[in-house]
């Protein structure tokens, strides 16, 4: 069996990857298993030496790689540039602090009690193609500093983008095993999660694949962490700064063409500002370039794929059916998606109700604050939000409110090495990042001396 790689600007195939047979997957357990028992046995500085390593091979080569995200998923040179730097970065990050993340934990009893953390194995990830290098460092990054080793299956329509980052581990100096990427067919991934090395399973992608997978976890009685879908609420309140906030909403919701969990999707905003808000929006995302990723002046490449501009363009089509209105874009070309803002949009419309993984933006609008977080919390997805108001002590108290994994205040809604991430609801569970991250997949062995 074979899987194309298809540009999705030109839509030309630019590689072709062949599946594992049952034998080969067989094998690359196997690997990773032995891998694994010796791996575990390093110190933390040896796997730090390697992962700092990992990072400078990644800077230097941040050009290629960028080039490589581009070609197979279609965001902008620039953006697939900055997202190996901070891929780096999130490398040097746990190869500096790993070790004091995972120091033991001592009680206070009449007895000596502590907790070590201990690491638990093989960590199988089923990764995204919108953030092919990210996503992946994301995880492993943390999962190889504490001594655990991972098998990769990435998105069919970034392969090469898995194979760059297992070369990459290579050249680093990582034993063979530790990282591997493995190229198979979906009738195969449980073969992997039952492998007796496997201790768990990482997951970013959609609801639906996240079910599935989160399914075969529990039948193995693995441990797993998923980050699935997101309509991430954007709340403007009466005292919010107009234009910072749409600024920022644009950045937030055309970042990536629109092709991110984190993404803002449902700007909800209060009716004394919403004309204003909408008319300053409407404006900044009319400036928006979008075609060749490669040409110099384009801030938005192609949807990474014909079917997904297909489906986007069915949800707004029927989105306006439902009343709402086009301000902005709304024309398609094959997976060029223009940028793209309605208005009056309401609960029950499809664009509010569904998740819009695509340069759409949504204004709905709430009659006061109070309205506004209801409005939010009106949804299935619970990954992020952000509220906008110049009165911070009621944007906490706002944020307390609200149902999600992350709130920000008067900012951009993002993933940072040194902070938790991750959603509830139907967003998942487990949280990826900081300490809190790294000890997901680890052993917390509790040990008592009388």
């Amino acid at each position: 069996m074979i899987i194309n790689s298809i540009n999705p600007y030109s839509q030309a195939i630019i590689a072709e990857h062949e599946v594992l047979t049952n034998a080969q997957l067989t094998q690359k357990i196997e690997l990773a298993e032995k891998a694994y028992k010796s791996w575990r046995t390093t110190t933390f500085q040896e796997r730090a030496d390697k992962m700092k390593k990992l990072a400078n091979i990644f800077r230097a080569k941040k050009e290629e790689l960028g080039l490589l995200i581009t070609n197979e998923m279609g965001k902008i040179l620039s953006e697939g540039i900055g997202e190996v730097e901070k891929s780096a970065g999130n490398c040097d990050f746990y190869a500096e602090n790993a070790e004091k993340m995972l120091k033991d934990i001592y009680y206070d009893t009449p007895f000596k009690s502590m907790s070590v953390y201990d690491p638990s194995g093989a960590i199988f990830a089923v990764m995204p193609w919108n953030y092919p290098f990210w996503q992946v460092l994301r995880y492993a990054a943390p999962a190889i500093m504490a001594g655990n080793v991972t098998l990769l299956k990435h998105a069919s329509n970034v392969i090469g983008c898995a194979k760059a980052i297992e070369n990459a581990f290579l050249e680093a100096g990582f034993p063979v095993g530790v990282f591997q990427q493995v190229t198979i067919s979906i009738s195969q991934v449980e073969t992997i999660i039952a492998a007796d090395v496997v201790s768990g399973i990482t997951l970013t992608g959609s609801e639906m694949a996240g079910s599935s997978v989160a399914s075969l976890a529990g039948k193995h009685i693995k441990k797993s962490v998923m980050e699935l879908g997101g309509s991430d609420a954007f709340i403007v309140l009466d005292d919010a700064n107009i234009e910072k906030a749409a600024t920022v909403a644009t950045q937030s919701r055309m970042l990536n063409a629109g092709q991110a969990c984190i993404c803002a999707k449902r700007f909800i905003v209060t009716e004394k500002v919403a004309d204003e808000f909408a008319s300053v929006f409407a404006s900044k995302i009319a400036e928006l370039h979008q075609g060749n990723p490669l040409q110099n002046g384009i801030n938005m490449g192609p949807l990474a794929k014909l079917e997904f501009a297909k489906t986007l363009s069915s949800q707004l089509e029927k989105s306006l059916q439902q009343g709402a209105k086009i301000i902005v874009g709304g024309e398609r070309e094959n997976c060029n998606f223009q940028p793209t803002l309605i208005d009056f949009v309401d609960s029950n419309n499809i664009a509010f109700q569904e998740e819009t993984f695509g340069p759409l933006a949504t204004i709905t609008r709430a009659k006061n604050e109070i309205d506004a977080i209801a409005i939010a919390n009106n949804h299935r997805y619970g990954l992020a939000s952000a509220i906008w108001t110049e009165d911070r002590e009621k944007a906490y108290l706002l944020a307390r409110k609200i149902e999600a994994g992350n709130v920000f205040v008067n900012s951009l809604v993002r993933s940072d090495s040194r902070i938790p991430f991750g959603g509830i609801k139907k967003s998942g569970y487990g949280r990826e990042l900081s300490e809190i991250g790294i000890k997901e997949f680890m052993n917390m062995k509790s040990i008592i001396i009388e």
